[in-house]
């Protein structure tokens, strides 16, 4: 008990939320496929239903601030609008009944149920307009082609309702049918005019009648006068025919008798034109043989011509199949021959290859031979003082020697490069140098030395002789050269 008190504070809110969801549910409405619904909602007016923005709403009350609505029904199906027995007059005030019958739909919705406060009301109305428009076109016509043309009657009734019935958000499905023209309780105008025409009816029919025997009477006259002329023509063609007869059988016999004679003159031209015409024939058959003797021996020709061709082409080939064979005999002969000699080149090969390993073993063991002599000849050299200084000395000249041949040597390259000119100042030629490479002769050195010598006694040659000493420092300072023998 104490349990169900703690919830009941959840189970009463949930119990009123649960009602009130229940009634928010009733009031849903889903609108069937054959009305609409117009929903009034404060200023704003909207139609539900098939066809329309939405088939489903809630009904709220109209007491509800806001979301109240005000609910009016209308059918979107067919209709229909019966007259019965209503009164009309005709063109010339003659009073009658008729029975119309006209079927409408509701186009716009929003239409007429702002015109209307019930659909009864809107049938009620739309059963007014159709009277006045059926008075009003009746009224113009007479009664006779009242009734002989209901159907242009109906197009009328339909085109002067439709303009009203756009009001009312109405359209015709179909015309106005004029169902019935028939007289009213105090009139027998329709009935009399049946009677007269009825009246007018019988006379006709006895007319066409009376009409119709006399025809059948002349009819009948003219069969018999027809039967019995042809009766009279059929006697008269008899006799002709007779008479007819008897002439045409003596004309057969004559003619019978020229045919006779004339088949037979034509019987021997046939056998004289039938005996030429095989005669023809004969000779075109051995006209045809000539000829075609004549194609086979010319077939024959051809095929001995072919024949020859081709055993020309046969020796044509066999003697291409002879070269190709020969050269291909030819070619492997060299091949072989080929591979012959690089056997031999391989063999020499090997046999050079052989002899160059075994001088250069040869060469190693001699020049180990003299790595071991040096080595041993080192080994005293390097306990005997006065044979090392020895070597050295003879090591430096051998440097100097080679020095002063890349010198010399460096200096004749330039020489042969340079465009130098020797000019003979005083004596001649002969007795100076004749061409230049006598610079590389003692005769050149010591006049080259002799040059020096007088270059230093100028300031231009002492000049020039600083260059030298720049580029040589050791052709100025005159210090030996010590060359490291090793």
């Amino acid at each position: 008990m104490q349990t169900l008190v703690n919830f009941l504070p959840y189970i009463v809110p949930a119990f009123v939320a649960f009602i009130i969801v229940l009634w928010v549910l009733r009031l849903r409405r889903i609108v069937p496929t054959n009305v609409v619904h117009i929903v009034q909602r404060g200023s704003k007016t909207v139609s539900y239903g098939v066809g329309k923005t939405s088939n489903v709403y809630y009904e709220w009350p109209s007491w509800l601030p806001y979301f109240g609505v005000a609910v009016r029904e209308l059918p979107v199906s067919n209709f229909d609008i019966d007259l019965q027995e209503y009164s009309a007059y005709d063109k010339d005030r003659v009073p009658f009944v008729v029975d119309v019958k006209a079927f409408f739909h509701i186009a716009d919705t929003n239409a007429a149920a702002a015109k209307v406060e019930s659909f009864e009301e809107l049938k009620e109305q739309l059963k007014n307009v159709v009277q006045g428009a059926v008075r009003s076109i009746l009224a113009k016509s007479p009664l006779e082609s009242i009734m002989e043309e209901r159907s242009i009657f109906g197009e009328q009734f339909t085109q002067a309702v439709n303009a009203d019935l756009r009001n009312w958000g109405v359209e015709s499905i179909k015309n106005i049918e004029l169902m019935d023209v028939r007289d009213s309780k105090e009139s027998q105008v329709i009935h009399q005019i049946m009677a007269k025409r009825m009246s007018a009816i019988d006379m006709e029919s006895r007319v066409e009648v009376a009409k119709n025997q006399q025809k059948a009477e002349e009819e009948e006259l003219q069969a018999r006068q027809q039967v019995a002329v042809k009766k009279a023509d059929a006697d008269r063609i008899s006799g002709e025919a007779q008479a007819r007869s008897t002439q045409a059988i003596g004309i057969a016999n004559a003619e019978a008798t020229k045919k006779a004679g004339i088949a037979e003159q034509e019987s021997l031209r046939d056998i004289a034109e039938a005996r030429q015409k095989t005669t023809e024939k004969d000779m075109e058959v051995i006209k045809v043989q000539q000829v075609k003797q004549a194609e086979i021996n010319k077939e024959q020709e051809i095929i001995d011509a072919e024949k020859e061709k081709r055993r020309t082409e046969i020796a044509a080939e066999a003697e291409k199949f002879k070269v190709e064979t020969d050269a291909a005999a030819r070619l492997e002969a060299q091949r072989k021959e080929a591979e012959g000699i690089a056997s031999v080149g391989e063999a020499e090969a090997r046999v050079i290859a052989a002899k160059g390993t075994a001088d250069a073993e040869a060469l190693k063991a001699e020049q180990l031979a003299s790595v071991t002599a040096q080595t041993t000849l080192a080994q005293e050299i390097g306990e005997n003082d006065g044979y090392q200084k020895y070597l050295i000395k003879i090591k430096e000249v051998e440097v100097s020697q080679v020095v002063e041949v890349e010198k010399a040597k460096a200096m004749a390259e330039a020489l042969a490069k340079a465009d130098l000119k020797i000019l003979a100042n005083s004596g001649d030629v002969q007795s100076g140098m004749s061409k230049l490479t006598d610079i590389l002769s003692s005769k050149g050195g010591a006049q080259i030395n002799g040059l020096m010598e007088s270059l230093k006694q100028t300031p231009e040659g002492k000049a020039i002789m600083g260059l030298l000493s720049n580029l040589n420092p050791n052709l100025g300072s005159g210090s030996d050269t010590t060359v490291d023998p090793s």
